[in-house]
This record gives structure tokens, sequence and C-alpha cells, in this order.
């Protein structure tokens, strides 16, 4: 059977689009309104203050992967999310490398190479969407958790030192390494790309 105009036009032969107010998205808000608060949390002196930014840093990066899970297992993926999302982590990130330089205990260049990549990357990916897609690949998903453990390491009070050194370092390096893999992949999409 040919399906005739009227067919094709019924929302019941197309699947739904998510709604944009579903709990993926909820989280990947609060994420972004727990920034503010950690950042605030970071700039008080006293241990009690740098264990409270370190659960609020906590909790916004669990989110992170739960909303992700939440909105691929249950079909709540939406145009809305796809932009939050990244936005939502390069800002927790960005605020506590940069809150940590300026209090004097991340050297600057560390956090300046690391924003440079991480918003050149997200800028080059969204400028590609229309016309290709690069997926997160392993080394990015393992850059992002060195990440967030180096930073959870600077935050936290105490003599760790080496491990804030050795985290902050391996994050960096691999930080580093997935954007020129990245760059790669977006070369090479675009010369085989047809015109």
């Amino acid at each position: 059977m040919i399906a005739g105009p009227s067919d094709r036009d019924d929302p019941a032969s197309t699947p739904p689009q998510a709604s944009v107010y579903n709990i993926a998205n909820y989280l990947t808000l609060l994420r972004i309104l727990l920034v503010p608060v950690f950042v605030w949390l970071l700039v008080q002196e006293g241990t009690a203050w740098r264990l409270a930014a370190f659960a609020v840093f906590a909790v916004a990066s669990i989110t992170d992967k739960i909303d992700g899970d939440l909105a691929r297992a249950r079909g709540l993926v939406t145009d809305f999310g796809k932009i939050a999302d990244p936005i939502a982590d390069k800002a927790l990130t960005g605020a506590a490398l940069v809150t940590l330089s300026a209090l004097g205990e991340l050297w600057w260049w560390v956090t300046i190479a690391i924003l440079v990549r991480e918003i050149g990357i997200t800028v080059m990916r969204f400028a590609m969407i229309k016309t290709s897609v690069i997926p997160a690949s392993k080394g990015g998903k393992l850059k992002t958790m060195l990440q967030v453990l180096a930073i959870g390491l600077y935050i936290l009070p105490g003599p760790l030192d080496p491990l804030r050194w050795g985290f902050m370092a391996a994050a960096l390096i691999v930080t580093v390494v997935t954007g020129l893999d990245y760059l790669v992949q977006a070369w090479r999409l675009r010369h085989t790309s047809p015109s």
C-alpha cells in the first residue's frame, strides 16, 4: 500500500520527540546552577568550606554521568540537551580550574592549556554538527575522568600534592592528545566529505 500525503503527515507514523522538560535536562540545569554555588564555597577559607565545595563538585560531576545515561536509556535525547550538556560540563570544570588558579593553587598555564582545548574542540564540534558528527572517543571519556579526579584532589584539603600533580599531569597530557586527535578527525572528515 502506497502512503498518501495524509498518511505521511499522520503524527502516529513518526516517532514522538522527547519533551525538553525531562529528568535528564533537569539534571543538566542543576549542574549549571551548582557552578556558582561551588565557586562561592571554594573561595571561602577553612576546611569545612573546602569539604563542602568538594561535595558540590562531586554531586555536579555525578549528574553528568547520570543525565547522559538516562537520556540514552529512556529516549530523552533532545536538541537542548545536546547543547546544554557540554556547556554545563565546561562551565563546571572551567570554573574549578580558573578559581583554583586565581587562588594560587594551580598554575595558570595548566588552566589555559586545558580551557583552550576544551572550548576550541567544543566550538569546532558545534560548527561541524550540521555536516558531520565526531563521536566522543574512549580517550575523551578518560580525559573527563582524569580532569574530575585531578580537580577533586586540588579541592580537597590536606597534604596531597604528589597525587594532585600526578593526576593533573595525566589529565593535561590526555586532554592535549585527545584534542589533537579530534582535530585530525575533523580534517579527515572535511577532506573526505563530498563538496
